[in-house]
């Protein structure tokens, strides 16, 4: 069968608007030999809180759907007047930093998320778990020993700097300005003058 240009045209946009139909709900039984009915959505019975994309800083606002204590589903906020609903890729796929669905449509925790201390000692080739107390402690010792090594209170000419160039201090997208403005106080406090932030976007 010989399709001239024009009929591939009327062929296409023909197809594209019977589907468009079909999907906007128009289509009947009758039409279409397909019984269409109201579909249930995971959310039917879920409540609704908001929370602030963690991806990066331009804080898009999302709806987050929880039954009975379990995260079933999240989307984009239609009110929030940074995204007005609409998500990029990362955020889009939110749902899946903690949950996935099976072949079965039920919801499983993520393999691939990480819910402990992973700690890799020098040289060696294997990941041990460790508890947070000592996760804590470590960093805290080691940021220490850190800052007392490399700390300066007067530079070369004789001024006062007080200040640790062995440190450094990269902030995070994923805070709010009042978290961050305590970070970099915090960062401060320890001498700290190499600041940055990640700035993903």
């Amino acid at each position: 069968m010989k399709v001239s240009r024009r009929n591939f045209l009327w062929i296409s946009g023909a197809a594209i608007t019977a589907s468009l139909a079909v999907k906007l709900g128009f289509s009947s039984e009758e039409a279409t030999g397909v019984a269409v009915g109201p579909i249930d959505l995971k959310v039917k019975y879920a409540e609704t809180s908001t929370t602030i994309c963690p991806f990066c800083g331009v804080g898009c606002s999302i709806l987050c759907y929880v039954e009975d204590g379990q995260l079933v589903g999240t989307e984009g906020d239609p009110d929030s007047p940074i995204n007005e609903g609409s998500l990029c890729s990362k955020g889009s796929a939110l749902f899946n930093m903690a949950f996935v669905y099976d072949e079965n449509g039920e919801i499983q925790p993520n393999p691939q998320r990480i819910t402990q201390v992973l700690y890799r000692a020098p040289y060696a080739s294997d990941w041990e778990v460790k508890d947070w107390d000592w996760a804590l402690e470590t960093i805290a010792d080691r940021i220490k020993q850190t800052r007392d090594a490399t700390f300066e209170t007067t530079d070369s000419n004789g001024v006062t700097v007080n200040r640790s160039t062995g440190l450094a201090w990269l902030g995070s997208a994923m805070c709010n300005n009042e978290e961050n403005y305590l970070f970099h106080k915090f960062a401060k406090s320890l001498g700290i003058i190499n600041i940055d932030h990640c700035a993903r976007l």
